[in-house]
């Protein structure tokens, strides 16, 4: 028998492939992370994480273990709620980042809709400084989004970086301005782009922007530009600009879940959706596909 709190500690430290993000994601010490994993590994029998000072990675075991972990949890999930009589009812509105678009988000959609008929999930997709501006006015009850440099709130998901990509075959002349492939206002990539170039003394042109991350996709493929983007996000077709072209280092970025203020039966919702999310995050990084981690 595999104990839930450590299947839980695992898909954390698995997600974020740190175990300082983990504890702080689950409100524990590192070392009871460590001990965690320590007694999940000696249950299998096998090594999930190889991990030095620098770096935490999956094993082919642990890789394995993800799927095996997920369908535990939700069946013991599902039990729960079944012996418990609880059923989740009301309207819930929840707003998504077009980050998300090209994921396994819809995977998460589907099972969480599966166990909560009666939820009447209202689903928003934005740009990231949208949804904090709706969350605060109270038009949404959980927001999936990229946290604004500087600030602390919200439950993290994962930490990735940034990175310019285009085409493959793009070529930027050092004596022209960059051609950008941006978000309109309030866009959160388009912000952090616009001040390192500002910062590093690299003029810059807009080329294409747009609302949606289809269409900024298109431009890029099209050989337009540049855009800033999550590395574990990267679209099929494009690929990082090389370090010769002297673009400005863009630095991280922080995916969170973000509650509203509201405190009736949408909470419990938005509680067990961010639950659902937090346990398949791994899904989120990169687009479905055969080359995904099975889910099984």
């Amino acid at each position: 028998m595999y104990e839930p709190v450590q299947l839980r500690t695992f898909l954390a430290v698995a997600q974020t492939l740190s175990f300082t993000q983990a504890a702080r994601r689950l409100g524990l010490r590192q070392s009871t992370v460590s001990q965690h994993v320590r007694r999940l590994e000696e249950a299998t029998g096998r090594q999930l994480f190889t991990r030095d000072t620098h770096s935490v990675e999956l094993t082919e075991d642990g890789e394995a273990m993800l799927g095996f972990a997920r369908t535990i949890l939700e069946a013991n999930e599902r039990a729960s709620t079944f012996f418990t009589g609880t059923r989740l009812r009301g309207r819930l509105r929840f707003g998504v980042s077009e980050d998300f678009v090209l994921t396994r988000l819809p995977e998460i959609l589907q099972s969480f809709r599966r166990e909560h008929p009666e939820v009447d999930l209202e689903l928003t997709v934005e740009l990231s400084g949208t949804l904090h501006e709706r969350l605060a006015a109270g038009r949404l009850d959980l927001v999936l989004a990229k946290r604004r440099t500087g600030d602390t709130h919200g439950e993290l998901v994962w930490q990735d970086a940034l990175t310019w990509i285009g085409a493959p075959r793009l070529r930027l002349e050092a004596d022209r301005p960059v051609p950008l492939i941006v978000f309109p206002p309030p866009g959160i990539t388009r912000a952090r782009a616009l001040q390192v170039l500002e910062a590093d003394g690299r003029p810059w042109r807009i080329v294409c922007t747009s609302t949606s991350l289809s269409g900024l996709i298109a431009a890029a493929q099209a050989g337009l530009g540049v855009m800033a983007h999550t590395r574990g996000l990267i679209p099929p077709g494009l690929a990082p600009v090389p370090a010769r072209a002297g673009l400005p280092e863009l630095g991280d970025v922080d995916f969170v879940l973000l509650h509203g203020r509201r405190r009736d039966a949408s909470q419990e919702s938005a509680d067990a959706l961010a639950a659902a999310i937090l346990a398949g995050a791994d899904r989120l990084h990169r687009p479905p596909g055969p080359s995904s981690r099975s889910s099984t």
